[in-house]
């Protein structure tokens, strides 16, 4: 069976493109050369627990849960420091919960997705990590959206709108942008990206059209997911829960 060789060489490989990244970086004065190292960092360190912890968790109901509870509170978490300060981040929970939780309670009920933690516990990543991006870009391009265009903000409170209703006309279709992502991904799968599960399945040794079937039901349902929590968002930077935040790199 091909696939990626744990190896001195992969691991050289490795530390060559995190440095080639952050030498783009700093000679294009793009402003990352540091966060793309330290990235890099905490990805190699953090998938190396993940790897260690999954094993133990995959076997064991309630540590699988857990697993996905401590994902589900990083995902909020790190949506909301983008778009929100102090308390009000953690309303960012509410789309990334909204937009996980009932698809994937769909695929493990349904049995799509066996109820195993080896499954379960990527395909929660998934959903999380989509609804996480989606969550965070809908809502800084809505507040930011809002910023820009507060004088039509208040023509429209003069005219007798809400300021729910005034925020909702300008932030909507700007916020909605965040779903872009993922429909191309999904609109052009197969013929330019081959996604992370397709993929992976293949180098795990199965069959490509399982690996496609399963592609599928991913990609479908985290477009599903990201539109709930696209959807949500919009209306918490329309009722004021989501505020402007100083934006980190």
């Amino acid at each position: 069976m091909s696939t990626i060789a744990v190896s001195p060489v992969t691991a050289a490989v490795v530390v060559l493109l995190a440095l080639a990244g952050a030498a783009v970086s700093l000679l294009g004065r793009l402003g990352h050369a540091r966060a793309v190292l330290t990235a890099c960092l905490r990805a190699a360190v953090q998938l190396g627990a993940v790897s260690l912890i999954i094993v133990w968790a995959v076997e064991r109901a309630f540590a699988a849960a857990a697993f996905v509870l401590v994902m589900y509170g990083v995902a909020s978490l790190t949506a909301g420091r983008r778009i929100a300060s102090g308390r009000a981040a953690w309303w960012a929970a509410v789309p990334v919960g909204a937009g996980t939780w009932p698809i994937f309670l769909v695929l493990a009920g349904t049995g799509t997705v066996p109820p195993q933690g080896i499954t379960l516990i990527p395909v929660a990543g998934i959903l999380l990590g989509g609804c996480l991006t989606a969550t965070a870009l809908a809502g800084r391009r809505a507040l930011d959206e809002l910023a820009q265009r507060r004088g039509e903000v208040e023509a429209a409170l003069a005219l007798g709108f809400s300021g729910r209703d005034a925020a909702l006309e300008i932030c909507r279709p700007a916020a909605a942008q965040a779903l872009v992502p993922a429909l191309d991904q999904t609109r052009t799968v197969g013929l330019v990206t081959l996604p992370g599960a397709f993929v992976g399945m293949l180098l795990g040794g199965a069959d490509p059209v399982h690996a496609g079937v399963v592609q599928l039901v991913v990609l479908v349902a985290l477009l599903a997911a990201e539109a709930i929590a696209v959807l949500l968002t919009v209306e918490l930077v329309a009722r004021g829960h989501l505020k402007q935040a100083a934006r980190p790199s």
